[in-house]
Formats: structure tokens, sequence, C-alpha cells
């Protein structure tokens, strides 16, 4: 099938957008997989709002922006699909890697991760990297935590005095019959 110059263009047109407004991508040795497991990998990542499309990559470099590195060009080259995502980039490599483990038929050739190259022996650190939302909270807890030291100490004397007053208030109930 034959595509005619228009849809071509239409093409490059479309990976441009994808590339200016997904900063995250992750470009994919696209070799020997089978239809179903190529279904069952958009699903899982359409499930995680991220996508996966298949170029040729004279079209793909064409729509590449000039200040995209140029090493990342050079992985370009033999059967291409591009996994992209404007949410989380981690997300992304996790899902690819265990789909990777699963089934031993993808490799990363390489990427942009927030808009720095990646090369494809990156991409295991970047996969085992805790997400966004995990690092704010432990870093909330972190900032947190100290404060909390600090009032419980703070309070630890009003509280032993309480209780003692307690105490001494139990005793007087008592009276002398004890």
């Amino acid at each position: 099938m034959s595509v005619n110059r228009a849809q071509k263009e239409e093409q490059v047109q479309e990976l441009k957008v994808a590339f200016e407004q997904n900063d995250t991508f992750y470009l994919l040795d696209y070799v020997k997989i089978p239809v179903s497991k190529s279904a069952e990998l958009r699903q899982q990542l359409r499930e995680n709002d991220c996508s996966l499309r298949v170029v040729k990559n004279r079209l793909a470099l064409r729509a590449l922006k000039e200040e995209f590195p140029e090493e990342l060009k050079d992985f370009f080259q033999g059967p291409t699909a591009i996994a992209y995502t404007r949410e989380n980039p981690i997300v992304l490599a996790r899902l690819l890697r265990e789909f990777i483990a699963q089934n031993k038929i993808l490799k990363v050739k390489g990427g942009l991760v927030e808009g720095g190259f990646v090369d494809g022996d990156r991409f295991k650190e970047i996969s085992s990297l805790t997400s966004k939302k995990d690092l704010f909270g432990k870093l909330g807890f972190l900032m947190a935590y100290p404060l909390t030291q600090f009032l419980k100490t703070w309070q630890a004397p009003y509280q032993s005095l309480v209780s003692m007053l307690s105490q001494l208030k139990d005793k007087k109930m008592e009276g002398p019959l004890s």
C-alpha cells in the first residue's frame, strides 16, 4: 500500500504535535512483535495515559525539532515504535519494563525523559525510580518529622504534669482509708 505525499505530510504533522506535547518518550526496537502482544501493550499504555505509535524513521526524523539531541536521531534505524506520555515518565518506564520482562520481545533504544536524553542502558535506572507523588510524600514527611518531634518534646513536660496531678487526685480520693 503506497502512502501519498499528503498522507506523509499529515503523519509528520501528527508526530510533530506528539513530540511537542509530550516531553517524555522512549524509542523501542519494534522487531517481531505479534499483533496480540502489540494490542496488549497498547491497552496497558492507554489505561495509564500513555501511547504507542509505530513510525517510519524518515518521517519521524522530519518531525523532530532541531533542539532535540543529535544522539536521539541515531536511534531511528530499523523498525521503530515510540511510547510517549505527558503525565508521568516513571509510570511509562515501569509499564515498558514489565512488558519487556514478561514477553522478552521489545528493547528500548533510547529516548527523552522530561526533555533530557537517555540511552537504552539508563532505561533500567529510570524504570526503577519512585514516582513523583511518592517522592513528594517522602519529602513532606522528612520536612514535617522534625517539627512533630519538636512538638512532642515540647508537650512532654505538660503531659507529665497532667499525669502527676491525675495521680495525686486519685490518691486524695482514696483518702485515709487505704
